[in-house]
């Protein structure tokens, strides 16, 4: 720094050093502006000056002159000379040279005029004072400086009544506690304050604190006090304030102690005016955190301990408890804990509305640990209330409701009220969140919250607001159910069993949809109640007081125990329900008391209710099966059963229940539809059983009145309510069509992909679910949707099927009552259109109205199928069966006349009731009245409707069967696509099946074969049976039922039969071309005949039913006993078929009893109910006449129905008087006939399943001798045979197949022994051959794989195509030599022979793959169908081929008769040789065929050797019938040649001589040796032929 003295000023001071320096000076003082600045150089000029004088450059003298003169410059020159001096006096002190150091003492000395002593003693050491003289001794000053400075700041005084006085706090006091409300302000005070401390020497921290005293005394003057504090603050230190807060808190942290609230209250106001902060108070406050973490732990132990007591069982005595008890007493009795100071303060804050503080304290302790003390629960209550106050006012009091108003509070810095929902987001809901279950202290601030919550939901729910609006809206609703979840449920459940808040809280939660409410139920029974200590031992206590509840529950204490769970329920439903849903799954037995109980529970409890249902269903844990897997679990069935009856009694929801169905079938589960059944049929009173009796089906085809009073087994009354609440459900959820379409699905699911790993029993009885299920739940939207919601809602049957996949039936049943409806709504709108009321114009209206519904639906219908199949039944036929019902094609007369009557009953024995009071007596009269009048309007409205329809449909008859290509196919479609399908559907459908049967064939409908139907339905039952379900069996059984009482009533009576089927189209046997005019009587079957078809039916129902009670297979015997027992009213009627399914029944109770009990109890119902049927069979010559009529003349009669399984022996040698006969002849004929029927009832004894019915043997014997006549008589009677055979049609001769099958298994049971023997010793080398060749394709037949159903179809109609081609060619030759002869006919009984040589082996071969089918699986419908098909085709056209028979010289007859008797004596002795032998064959085969049972005869044993399982017709194909079988072609090969008309006169005498079995067999015998030559030639080549076909049809 450069010099401001230079070194020439000093050299010329005098000459004008002095002067620049004063100049220097004098420009320093005046032109510096900045202090600073000018103080530093200043000092630099005057140190300059006086360091020179230290160095002896000037005089002290001198310098003090010019000092002299420089100080005059400014005020402050003194004390800048004293810094100087202060600088210089350090730095001499250190210097060595003396010189200087006196120098500087001088230069002081001379300047001591210019600055004080004072000034000087501040700055210079005191040596220095004491060599100046300013001091006398520098020790005592130094002394004297340190004892100053230790009492001015070391020293602390002590303001105790020597110094202060008194009289100070007494003026204060007085000062603070003057009356404020004048104009005293706290600055006025504060003055006064201020004089009063430092007049009375006050200590200003004791000011403070009375200040604090005086404001906790005074808590109403905040507005003064708090600016006082504030202001007094400036002078203190800002932690004071604290530090004598914290001081105050700790006086009374004492055990004993309890802080006052006013302290409390002052701290808070000073927290929310910011005076301190709460960190630094908080540390003051105790019990410390960890203390409070502590204190929440130990409370969630007590309280799992308390839950553990009480779930405990005590088995201790009385002793031990009450020691328990004093203990608990004794620890009560223990002392509370301290004050907890910070609680106090957190309530103190909430009274005064400082949320934000608050809110901080309580996230410092564990979660609800604040709130769980009443006064801070209730405190946070009373600032939510203040919040919520003008949003409430203005939108949540209920109309009518005053309320009291609640003022704000009056501090400013309080959370805002909220005016609208968005702001009660920002404050209200986090203090909720707060609060959490301790909202439960405050129910009128929860109605509050909950009634915001409703006005809320009814805003969010209105539509128009804008899209930034519903956002927000998203979020509100989001924080309301967060709300309920965590705040208002929990409360519930700690709150004192309070309906009202219940109740309360529906109103809210009905507005939410099902899945938030399921939710929070979920989240609420779940998880609150682990979430605080006081939840967990409510809900101890609550399944304490319910098991108490329930184990005293019974019907007879219903009402108190009811009223008891009621008053449980309103808080903790979730807890009680829970407990009594698995009380009801134990006990089935509790679920009518319960369901009666329940009766006290709030809208919200039933709701609960519900999803506690649901869960209780949905639980992953329980097994859906019972331990064997075939029955539901019990569990599962009592919660079903209680579903229904809970839902029904109470105004539950259901649309959570049937949301959960509906799931549960798309996830492919159909156990749970358990449930919708029960709902269904206890809601809208809709049952579905299978054991409905057949007056209560009558009921069921009535209207919807006597469906009510006589169609259901319980009298369900008052179902109009539940009802339309299950419809409701179903219509607002949108379920209605979904269920049934899932439902309809399901059933195949059940099969195909749920039944899997199941067992077959328990398959079955899932689809029987799903179907009754299906058919109850489309009843019940059939009777109860209107029109419109129905038409709305089922799509068109195309659509239906196609693009949703339901099966057909399901289809139809869906969009039935659609058609009903729309047909009725059409009607009545033409009706109202024109007033015309003539019968006539109501029909034609009706007719029309149908064709405008129905037309679309023909139209759909055609997408269904498969075009070929409109070449037999039009669209219009197959649309009318599927969419008629019962109730349009018969009135139920009895039935109506039935419930009448029981009203009328019922009405005399009101009557008669003397106790009964008269009003009551005239209401139950008044009821019964209107009852019986609905019935009978009811009536007479459907015998109208029944006889529209039966108008419409004779209308439309003549478009229904098309027949294009045969009247067998037409019916093959018919049952395949109408009737099984819909049989098996419904009861009422089985029996609707049977009726339009009937229906079909009274209206005369053309191309309708009313005897294939019912052939085709009788003839083979052992697939339909075999491929049923239980339910489905016992609807089949009904089916065939129905067709049996109309065909026994048929049978039972000529004039019934003449009437109702004599000249009708449907009982043609002669099938001729389409167009042909049936009116022909001699083409229709007679009476007598038709009843040997009724017998071969009869026949194939036992020979189906014995085959499969012998299989072994459960379905099979279950479902056949079903069967049997659903038909025992018309079958069996004859004794020997009776008595052998008695047998086979029986064999099965005994087989059965220890291993399938279930099939054991239906076989001993069965056995028990066949018993009592007993006295009611007959014989079978009096069920079909046996003793053939002697007639003259009868035209063509019919030798068998169109099986022809069965024929008859009386058919077989149908006896009559011949034209140009003798009385000789007839009486010949007669006798004969009567041995025949000897012959019979012997075979029919021995064997009641022979295998063709009506003991054949006795035309056995027939035939064999017109085999004789033929070999006699040659081929000169040839022409004369032909001559003699009516002209048949080739449909005609195509029944005569069924015939020749029953000769060939005849012949073949008779012949089976000498043909073992024959097969064992071959009597040529030919014959040898030929047995080879049979057994090689016997063989090649049964190692064949089963043939497919396709193939088993195209095989058929080849054989059809064939057949008719060879049949044509011979009824033209036999036609052409007719017209020759010139037509003289004479019936005479001809043995029921084909005269066409038609393939045998390829019908047996048929059987056979029958058999291994039968083995294998059962077939569809379909393939049964076909199958039948072909066999029915080809018998329906056989059988009625007459053969004419001329007269016999009698000379000729006895030659022929003593060749016969010579024969026949020596095939006796023959055969007397080879019994023994057989006998041994007879044990042999015994063993080896272990398949037959012991009743069936040997010879039935042997037939079916080979055979993999009984057949229909029991042909066979094994080495055995070879003989037999070339006998019979070889003799189709003679029979152009006449050896009939001999044959038959020889045979009459024979008769008489020979009427013994055993030489009937040795006349085979002999005959067989005689053909041996002949069979090489002809048989040979026949049998090759065959075996090629065979192998085709393979």
């Amino acid at each position: 720094m450069a010099a401001l003295l230079p070194g020439e000023w000093i050299k010329n001071w005098e000459k004008g050093g002095k002067s620049e320096f004063v100049q220097l000076c004098r420009a320093l003082s005046e032109n510096k502006n900045h202090d600073v600045g000018f103080r530093a150089d200043i000092q630099q000029a005057l140190y300059e000056l006086a360091y020179h004088v230290v160095r002896g450059n000037l005089k002290h003298d001198q310098a003090s002159n010019v000092l002299g003169d420089v100080i005059e410059f400014r005020e402050d020159m003194p004390s800048i000379l004293a810094d100087v001096f202060c600088i210089l006096d350090i730095e001499t002190s250190c210097l060595e040279e003396k010189n200087k150091r006196d120098h500087f003492t001088q230069l002081v000395l001379a300047c001591l005029y210019l600055v004080s002593d004072t000034v000087l003693k501040e700055r210079l050491d005191p040596e220095t004072l004491e060599s100046l003289g300013l001091i006398k001794q520098s020790q005592q000053f130094n002394q004297k400086s340190v004892k100053i400075k230790t009492k001015l700041f070391y020293k602390q005084q002590k303001f105790n009544l020597l110094r202060e006085e008194n009289e100070g706090y007494a003026k204060l006091i007085a000062e603070l506690g003057q009356d404020l409300s004048g104009n005293m302000t706290s600055d006025l005070i504060l003055e006064n304050i201020k004089s009063l401390i430092g007049c009375f020497n006050l200590d200003p921290n004791r000011v403070l604190d009375i200040i604090l005293e005086v404001y906790e005394c005074r808590p109403e003057y905040d507005d003064f006090f708090v600016p006082l504090i504030e202001s007094y603050m400036y002078m203190c230190e800002p932690q004071t304030l604290c530090h004598i807060l914290g001081f105050k808190f700790k006086f009374y942290q004492d055990p004993s102690g309890e802080t006052p609230s006013s302290l409390y209250r002052v701290a808070a106001v000073l927290l929310q005016h910011n005076l301190i902060d709460l960190e630094d108070l908080y540390v003051h406050l105790l019990p410390g955190d960890n203390a409070i973490t502590e204190e929440h732990r130990r409370e969630i132990v007590e309280a799992k301990q308390i839950v553990r007591k009480l779930t405990m069982v005590v088995l201790s005595s009385e002793k031990t408890e009450e020691k328990e008890k004093e203990k608990e007493k004794e620890e009560e009795k223990t002392e509370k804990p301290p004050d907890n100071q910070k609680l106090g303060l957190l309530e103190a804050l909430l009274k005064i509305g400082d949320w934000h503080h608050a809110q901080s304290i309580m996230d410092q302790m564990p979660p609800f640990y604040a709130t769980s003390h009443k006064p801070i629960a209730v405190a946070l209550c009373q600032l939510v209330h203040v919040t919520i106050e003008p949003l409430y006012r203005r939108v949540g009091v209920p109309k009518g409701a005053k309320g009291s108003p609640i003022s704000s509070l009056p501090n400013k810095r309080a959370p805002k009220q909220a005016e609208s929902f968005e702001e009660l987001r920002k404050e209200v809901f986090s203090m909720l969140c707060y609060l959490g279950p301790h909202l439960s202290h405050d129910p009128i601030l929860f109605a509050k919250v909950v009634r915001l919550g409703k006005a809320f939901m009814k805003e969010f729910q209105s539509d128009g607001s804008k899209q930034e609006d519903k956002e927000k809206m998203e979020t509100l609703f989001s924080c309301l159910l967060s709300i309920t979840d965590q705040v208002l449920l929990p409360s519930l459940s700690l709150m004192d069993c309070n309906a009202c808040m219940s109740e309360e809280l529906w109103g809210m939660f009905k507005t939410f949809p099902y899945q938030y409410r399921y939710r929070l139920y979920g989240q609420w029974k779940n998880e609150t109640y682990n979430s605080h200590p006081l939840l967990v031992k409510v809900k101890a206590q609550t399944i304490d007081r319910a098991k108490y509840i329930m184990k005293r529950l019974t019907k007879e204490n219903v009402k108190p125990s009811g009223r008891q769970i009621g008053k449980l329920s309103h808080s903790n439903p979730t807890i009680l329900f829970d407990y009594i849903l698995s009380q009801i799954q134990k006990y089935d037995n509790l679920i009518t008391p319960v369901v009666d109980s329940l009766k006290y529970l709030t809208s919200l409890n039933y709701d609960v209710l519900a999803y506690c249902i649901i869960e209780a269903l949905a639980n992953p844990e329980k097994e859906r099966m019972k331990h064997d897997d075939t029955t539901i679990s019990s569990w599962l069935q009592s919660l079903a059963s209680f579903c229904g009856a809970v839902f029904r009694k109470y105004p539950i929801e259901l649309a959570g229940l049937l949301q959960y169905v509906a799931n549960q079938l798309k996830a492919g589960k159909s156990f749970d539809l358990l449930i919708l059944k029960e709902v269904v049929q206890k809601m809208a009173g809709i049952e579905i059983t299978e054991e409905m009796t057949m007056e209560q089906l009558e009921a069921m085809t009535g209207g919807e009145q006597l469906k009510a009073e006589g169609g259901y087994f319980g009298q369900i009354r008052n179902t109009k309510k539940s009802s339309q609440r299950l419809k409701d459900a179903l219509l607002d959820h949108d379920l209605a069509l979904p269920l049934c379409l899932l439902m309809a699905q399901q059933r195949n699911g059940v099969i195909f992909q749920e039944g899997g790993e199941k067992h077959l029993k328990l398959v079955g009885k899932l689809y029987d679910q799903c179907h009754d299920t299906l058919v109850q739940f489309g009843g019940f939207l059939a009777s109860n949707l209107s029109t419109e919601d129905y038409i709305k809602r089922v799509p068109s049957i195309d659509v239906l099927c196609n693009e949703f996949h339901t099966p057909h039936d399901a289809a139809f049943f869906l969009s039935r009552p659609m058609y009903a409806h729309h047909i009725s709504s059409k009607y009545d709108e033409l009706k109202k259109a024109e007033k015309g009321n003539k019968q006539q114009h109501k029909v034609h209206k009706y007719i029309t109205s149908c064709e405008l519904v129905m037309a679309p639906v023909h139209e759909a219908v055609i997408s269904l199928h498969l075009p070929k199949v409109w070449d037999d039944i039009s669209p219009q036929f197959y649309a009318t069966f599927w969419s008629l019902t019962m109730y349009d094609l018969a009135v139920p007369h009895s039935s109506y006349d039935r419930e009448v009557n029981k009203l009328k009953v019922q009405m005399k024995a009101i009557d008669d009731n003397q106790e009964m009071p008269p009003n009551k007596k005239k209401k139950e009269k008044e009821r019964c009245t209107a009852l019986q009048d609905k019935l009978l309007e009811e009536e007479k409205k459907q015998l109208e409707h029944v006889q529209r329809v039966l108008q419409r449909l004779k209308l439309e008859k003549d478009n229904w069967l098309l027949a294009k290509s045969t009247k067998n196919e037409t019916i093959t479609k018919f049952l395949q696509l109408c009737i099984f399908p819909r049989c098996i559907f419904s009861a009422i459908d089985a029996v609707y099946c049977a009726h339009f049967v009937e229906l079909v064939h009274q209206q005369k409908t053309p191309n309708f074969s009313t005897l294939l139907c019912y052939d085709r339905v009788f003839s083979d039952i052992i697939y339909t049976v075999a491929s049923c379900t239980e339910n489905e069996a016992s609807r089949y059984g009904r089916f065939l039922c129905c067709m049996l009482e109309t065909v026994t009533r048929w049978h039972s009576d000529r004039v019934i039969y003449e009437k109702e089927c004599g000249n009708y189209p449907g009982f043609l046997t002669i099938l001729r071309a389409t167009g042909f005019d049936g009116g022909n009587k001699a083409d229709q079957l007679d009476y007598e005949n038709f009843r040997h078809v009724v017998h071969k039916w009869h026949y194939k129902l036992t020979k189906a039913s014995v085959h499969c009670l012998e299989t072994g297979e459960y379905t099979h015997i279950r479902n056949i006993l079903i069967v049997l027992t659903k038909i025992l009213p018309w079958y069996p009627k004859v004794l020997n078929l009776g008595q052998a399914l008695e047998r086979r029944v029986h064999k099965i109770c005994q087989e059965e009893k220890e291993k399938r009990p279930d099939l054991y109890a239906l076989a001993m119902g069965y056995s028990g109910q066949l018993k009592s049927r007993k006295p009611f069979m007959i014989p079978e010559n009096e069920f079909h006449h046996k003793d053939p009529p002697a007639r003259n003349a009868v035209p063509a009669t019919v030798q068998n129905g169109p099986g022809g399984a069965g024929m008859p022996t009386s058919l077989t040698i149908n006896t009559v008087r011949l034209e140009e006969g003798t009385t000789e002849e007839t009486d010949k004929l007669k006798e004969k006939s009567q041995g025949v029927v000897k012959v019979i009832n012997k075979t029919v004894n021995a064997t009641p399943k022979v295998t063709t019915s009506n003991g054949n043997s006795a035309s056995n014997s027939k035939i064999i001798k017109e085999k004789d006549d033929k070999e006699k008589s040659g081929k000169e009677k040839d022409k004369e045979k032909k001559d003699k055979t009516p002209a048949a049609t080739p449909e005609m001769k195509a029944l005569g197949k069924d015939g020749k099958e029953k000769l060939k298994e005849e012949r073949a049971n008779k012949e089976e022994k000498p043909r073992e023997i024959k097969e064992k010793t071959p009597k040529s080398d030919k014959e040898k051959e030929k047995v080879k060749k049979e057994e090689k394709a016997s063989k090649e037949e049964k190692s064949k794989t089963v043939v497919t159903i396709i193939e088993s179809k195209s095989t058929a109609e080849k054989e059809r195509e064939k057949e008719p081609s060879r049949e044509r060619d011979l009824s033209k030759e036999m036609k052409s030599k007719e017209n020759a002869k010139g037509g003289e006919k004479v019936p005479v009984a001809g043995s029921l022979k084909s005269p066409v040589p038609r393939s045998e082996t390829s019908e047996s071969e048929r059987e056979q793959k029958r058999r291994k089918v039968d083995t294998h699986s059962s077939p569809s419908h379909s393939s049964t169908v076909k199958d039948n098909l072909n066999e029915l085709k080809d018998s329906s056209a056989k059988h009625y081929i007459n053969h004419t028979t001329p007269t016999l010289s009698k000379s000729k007859e006895r030659e022929v008769e003593k060749k016969d008797l010579d024969k026949s004596r020596e095939r006796s002795r023959e055969r007397e040789k080879k019994d023994e032998k057989d006998r041994k064959d007879r044990k042999r085969d015994h063993s080896n065929n272990d398949r037959e049972v012991p009743q069936d005869s040997t010879k039935r044993r042997k037939e079916e050797n080979g055979t993999t399982g009984s057949s229909k017709h029991s042909k066979s194909e094994s080495p055995s019938d070879s003989p037999r079988l070339n006998e019979k072609e070889k003799e189709k090969s003679k029979s152009k040649s006449s050896g009939k008309e001999k044959g038959d006169s020889i045979k009459a005498e024979k008769m008489e001589k020979s009427s013994s079995g055993s030489k009937k067999e040795s006349r085979h015998d002999k005959e067989k040796a005689e053909k041996k030559e002949k069979r090489d030639s002809t048989g040979g080549k026949e049998e090759k032929k065959h075996h090629k076909s065979s192998d085709k049809h393979r």
